[in-house]
C-alpha cells in the first residue's frame, strides 16, 4: 500500500477517527497510527509490528519507543546505563537493519550515536567512561559494560 493509495481513501481509514475533533489540540490526540493498523486489519498489523516494532525492551525491562521518520534511520534514544548488558544493538525489519542508538547521560544529553553496540563497548566507551565517571560519581559506570547488569538508579539507589 502506499501514499497515493492511502490519500485516496482518507474517508476510509482516518475519517472515523476524526468525528468530533473541533479543535487542534482534539486533531492531535488522534491516534493515526491505530487508525491506519485498524484499516490494516489484525493479520497485517501483526506483520507490521513484526517488522517495524514501536518499542524496544531494555535489560532493565523499561520500554523505550523507537522513532520512525522518512529519510531516517531508526532511532532509540537511551540512558546509557539502561543498554549495560546489551551486547549489540537492536534490529527492526526482521533482523535486516540495526536501529541507531542514542546513547544518553543520566541527565538524558546525548553522549554517543552508534548503530553497533558492541564496538562501541569495546572502544570508544572507555573514553566516555572517564569523563563521565567524574562528572556524574554518583551513576555506575563499569569498566566491562557488555557484560554488566543494565540499571536506572545510582549507586545509592543499588546499595539500599
Amino acid at each position: 500500500m502506499d501514499d497515493e493509495t492511502l490519500l485516496a481513501r482518507l474517508e476510509l481509514w482516518l475519517e472515523p477517527y476524526l468525528a468530533g475533533v473541533t479543535s487542534v489540540k482534539g486533531l492531535q490526540s488522534v491516534s493515526v497510527l491505530q487508525a491506519l493498523k485498524h484499516y490494516l486489519g489484525w493479520e497485517l498489523s501483526q506483520q507490521l509490528d513484526e517488522w517495524l516494532p514501536t518499542h524496544h525492551l531494555l535489560p532493565t525491562g523499561n520500554h523505550k519507543k523507537i522513532r520512525y521518520q522518512l529519510g531516517m534511520e531508526p532511532t532509540l534514544s537511551v540512558r546509557m546505563q539502561e543498554v549495560f548488558g546489551e551486547q549489540s544493538s537492536p534490529r527492526v525489519a526482521k533482523g535486516t537493519r540495526a536501529v541507531v542508538m542514542e546513547l544518553l547521560s543520566p541527565a538524558q544529553r546525548p553522549l554517543q550515536v552508534t548503530r553497533d553496540l558492541a564496538s562501541f563497548w569495546a572502544g570508544a566507551y572507555k573514553e566516555v567512561q572517564k569523563e563521565m565517571k567524574g562528572r556524574y560519581p554518583k551513576h555506575v559506570w563499569p569498566d566491562d559494560p557488555a557484560n554488566h547488569v543494565a540499571t536506572s538508579k545510582t549507586k545509592r539507589q543499588l546499595n539500599a
